[in-house]
């Protein structure tokens, strides 16, 4: 008989900035999701995107982990060190078929596309080929009519139609950088993720991501996704909205905000003692069917 993998979460920060509540809130929800099922916890620096980085953002963030007390399981995986693992991924989706090149500028797309659920929805300009004159820039993938739906674990179900709602999208970027949606799928089959925790600013990533799955062969995670942290204008937590780095002098009262955030009703008492006291309490308490079923949150 074969035996039940080991559950297995991940964080997977992007090294644009130091970490903030809304990432620190993340990372409490996948941790406790983790370890409360006695399962692994990974950590992944998603760090594709080389124009958005900041210098020491990696070991900046990997620091700040440790002193809020996040122990995790085994090496650091840099998505900037597997690229010949994409392209295998890309070689596989090509010679499958429903890979293809696209010669359209960011301008044309703009002009002629409509407006689906996560930006524009590409029109299909190279889906059955390169019109003359044009050249390939980046490589999409052909997406069909058929609803892909998954239960996620706080916001209930969700259904996508990808021609619809989102169009062929990007595989390769014009710049040559692998996206994403494929770089993420291939991680958490190489680490064998079998629970996905992340904000709710990605819920509308995953049908994509179910569907290359699918088309790879890969099996499917649970999905949760929790409210984002906004600020009064509705901006979601980030460097880009001046978000306040964690100071790790305040892990506690930290942790504790998370908690609260995620509606787990942390005991007063707590704010003022050891972090290795909260966390104790909350991997024996973690309740995810008290997380609001919200996108976001104002804090």
């Amino acid at each position: 008989m074969a035996q039940t993998p080991k559950p297995r979460g991940r964080f997977a920060p992007s090294p644009t900035g130091p970490l903030h509540l809304g990432s620190l809130i993340a990372a409490v929800a996948s941790y406790l999701d983790a370890r409360s099922r006695q399962g692994e916890w990974l950590v992944r620096i998603e760090d594709l995107d080389l124009p958005r980085q900041m210098p020491g953002a990696a070991g900046l963030i990997l620091r700040t982990l440790e002193e809020y007390g996040f122990e995790w399981d085994g090496e650091v995986l840099y998505q900037s060190q597997r690229s010949a693992h994409y392209l295998d991924a890309l070689q596989q989706l090509a010679s499958d078929g429903p890979l293809y090149p696209c010669g359209c500028s960011r301008k044309e797309i703009a002009d002629s596309a409509t407006h689906g659920i996560d930006g524009l929805v590409y029109p299909g300009t190279c889906r059955h080929g390169l019109p003359p004159g044009k050249t390939a820039r980046a490589w999409r993938i052909r997406v069909s009519d058929m609803p892909i739906s998954f239960q996620d674990a706080v916001q209930g179900e969700v259904s996508q139609v990808l021609s619809r709602d989102i169009g062929d999208f990007v595989l390769k970027r014009a710049d040559g950088l692998f996206a994403y949606q494929l770089a993420v799928v291939v991680d958490d089959e190489t680490q064998g993720i079998t629970h996905v925790v992340r904000g709710a600013d990605l819920l509308d990533s995953t049908p994509r991501q179910i569907f290359l799955q699918r088309l790879l062969g890969y099996a499917t995670p649970q999905y949760l996704h929790v409210p984002v942290a906004t600020n009064t204008a509705g901006e979601k937590l980030s460097k880009q909205t001046l978000a306040q780095p964690l100071d790790s002098r305040h892990k506690t009262e930290d942790l504790w905000q998370a908690l609260a955030f995620l509606q787990q009703s942390p005991p007063d008492d707590l704010r003022q003692g050891h972090h290795a006291d909260i966390w104790q309490w909350a991997i024996q308490h973690w309740q995810p069917s008290r997380i609001p079923r919200q996108r976001a949150i104002t804090v």
